[in-house]
């Protein structure tokens, strides 16, 4: 099965009414595109997957019809992403075929066209979370894949074993899986209760409340037939009464009577404490369906209204890293109880745990300088071999003579071909808590110990990325390593100019003729100094102020600029010998360099019982390495020079 399969999110959109005495040259609708619901085969595309995910398609936002690439219809204008997921607003011409048919409400469907870059399926929970995906195109439909939900990745598939054969190749092999197991009991009740509809909710309750009625009909019945006995047997017992008393009277005097008299009214008594007894059990009967009534309708009612509580995705990430600190289920904390009760007990903490390493791991890469810049694979285990095809040489031209020779086909080649092998390496960091902090404590500090886990974690992967040894506790080999001695340098006392990165890409030969491919890595002082090099163009003069790599300052011919805290300041003393501690830029051939990433940022805690600490401990793998080097090694360095 491919994994670069195209599949389709469907949703509905608004028409908005021109304004009043314009020319209706065009008219705009606009939607969500998708949304971060999980729908009924528990698929969910993440808020958070859309920001890199669309920037590809901005570069050229065309509107299709029916996903004809050879009929567009107008151009997307504006976008956002919010906590529901990717809202468009878009334009279409009247000179589109199907104009009128929009500006009538006929067609009223997006369906959205995108290709899988990452995801992680759990088998388990049934869970599918995109994690990384490219935004193919945009399209109004007449006949969406699935009209009555707000997506369905199935529906893209001829069937559900194709279907689910596609999922299962995002089945994690490795232990990022650990800890996403849930109780297949518990899941299947869950669906279950998910699944009902409000009809089928509403003959629940009305079942419910006709059996408590029949059930008290019959008690009252009951009850009616018990007084009616009850009458007629203390009329029966007046009577005997009263000829024991003639009787008893003529036989026996007064005493004769007293003595029945008595037993007549303790049988009496008898008969009212058993009869307040049966109404007793009765009153309880009935209170006791009442109250079951009204939980059940509660219970049910909850399904339907659980959507109207929006938990906020700060929220949940306290809920789920409080339960790693705690080593406790989100529901069994007092903060995560509260939040599963407010969005609806059926809600799968399964998810959340995911939704948020998920959004930790975008956050590391967000902070990244380096790795953005080169090719990203996603890698299955830790070591992956990777064949690459340098450079094969000429072709062989042939001349007229030559046809229907031995040399028609030109001259015979070698195939070059090669493997690399690309690794994985595990960053971690942890941070300690004691015994005796208590939730609320805990709470206001995990945005500190959150923030300072996901600064170290990108600090150390752009830093092994620019100046890593590539062996012992430094696994990763660094560009400024690739690069080698370097014939541009600049000494300790000079500052370096836009002069000097230009002979720092000359240094790349054939791999620096494009510009677009290569990019600028400068450490904080070569920044300042181009700061002060009238002829250095900054953002403000080259592009917008905003920018997908980070750390952008600028651009020198084309190629950006950005600047990182990882690569050391200059020091006096330091020589041209192939180390990093004297490196000020570095120019780097970006096709040349490929990064693996085996799996997202993972957490983990454990108690020190001996220390009466908890420790938590946040973990991702990723590695990078070089693709070919009979051209060059795609890199060279600025480096000073005492």
């Amino acid at each position: 099965m491919n994994k670069n399969k195209v599949l389709f999110v469907n949703s509905t959109f608004t028409k908005q009414a021109p304004a009043e005495g314009s020319s209706i040259d065009s008219i705009y609708i606009e939607g969500y595109a998708s949304t971060n619901d999980v729908d009924r085969s528990k698929d969910v595309i993440p808020t958070s997957v859309w920001e890199a995910g669309i920037q590809n398609y901005l570069k050229n936002p065309i509107l299709l019809a029916q996903h004809d690439h050879d009929d567009p219809i107008g151009r997307m204008v504006d976008y956002k992403i919010d906590q529901k997921g990717l809202w468009i607003k878009a334009r279409i011409s009247a000179a589109a075929e199907i104009f009128n048919l929009v500006k009538d409400e006929v067609l009223t469907a997006f369906s959205v066209g995108f290709r899988i870059m990452d995801a992680e399926y759990n088998a388990v929970a049934e869970v599918f979370v995109i994690k990384e995906l490219e935004l193919v195109e945009i399209s109004v439909v007449s006949v969406p894949a699935n009209q009555n939900t707000l997506f369905s990745l199935s529906k893209a598939f001829s069937d559900a074993d194709e279907y689910k054969n596609f999922k299962s190749q995002f089945i994690p092999k490795s232990e990022s899986a650990k800890g996403l197991e849930s109780s297949t009991e518990v899941n299947s009740k869950s669906q279950k209760d998910v699944e009902m509809t409000q009809d089928e909710i509403k003959q629940m309750v009305a079942d419910a409340a006709k059996t408590a009625a029949q059930e008290a009909t019959k008690a009252l019945v009951a009850q009616q037939e018990t007084q009616a006995a009850e009458k007629a047997q203390k009329e029966a017992i007046e009577q005997e009464v009263q000829a024991r008393v003639k009787a008893a009277t003529i036989t026996t005097g007064e005493t004769g009577a007293d003595k029945l008299l008595a037993e007549v009214e303790k049988r009496f008594a008898d008969q009212a404490a058993t009869t307040k007894s049966v109404l007793d059990g009765l009153h309880a009967a009935l209170a006791e369906k009442s109250a079951e009534m009204d939980a059940l309708q509660k219970s049910k009612m909850n399904f339907q209204d659980a959507k109207q509580a929006e938990i906020s995705y700060a929220d949940k990430e306290k809920a789920v890293i409080l339960s790693r600190i705690t080593g406790k289920s989100i529901q069994d904390t007092k903060f995560g109880r509260q939040l599963i009760e407010k969005a609806g007990a059926h809600v799968p903490s399964a998810t959340w745990e995911l939704e948020v390493s998920m959004a930790m791991e975008a956050e590391v890469r967000r902070k990244l300088v380096v790795a953005p810049l080169l090719r990203n694979v996603t890698m299955q285990t830790n070591v992956m071999t990777i064949p690459v095809n340098p450079e094969a040489g000429y072709a062989t031209w042939v001349t007229n003579a030559q046809f229907g020779t031995g040399n028609s086909a030109g001259a015979s080649q070698t195939h070059q071909l090669k493997e690399i092998t690309l690794n994985a390496y595990k960053v971690a960091t942890n941070e300690y808590m004691a015994y005796e902090e208590e939730e609320d404590s805990l709470i206001a500090l995990m945005p500190i110990v959150r923030d300072a886990m996901v600064r170290r974690t990108a600090r150390a992967i752009d830093k092994a990325f620019l100046i890593g040894a590539g062996s012992g506790a430094d696994p990763v080999k660094g560009l400024g390593v690739y690069a080698g001695v370097s014939s541009t340098t600049g000494a300790v006392a000079t500052a370096n100019t836009v002069a000097k990165l230009r002979s720092l890409r000359k240094d790349l030969g054939a791999l620096g003729l494009d510009p677009n491919e290569v990019t600028f890595i400068v450490n904080t002082d070569t920044y300042y100094d181009l700061l002060e090099d009238p002829v250095f163009q900054t953002m403000n003069q080259v592009g917008t102020q905003a920018t997908l790599m980070t750390g952008q300052i600028g651009s020198i011919g084309n190629s950006p600029v950005l600047v990182s805290a990882e690569l050391p300041s200059k020091t006096s003393g330091t020589n041209l010998a192939a180390t990093t501690s004297n490196i000020g830029a570095l120019a780097v051939f970006t096709p040349n360099f490929i990064v693996g990433n085996q799996r997202g940022l993972r957490m983990d805690t454990q108690e020190l019982v001996e220390t009466q600490r908890r420790v938590l401990v946040a973990s991702l793998r990723t590695g990078m390495t070089q693709i070919a080097t009979n051209l060059g090694a795609g890199v060279a360095a600025l480096r000073y020079t005492a």
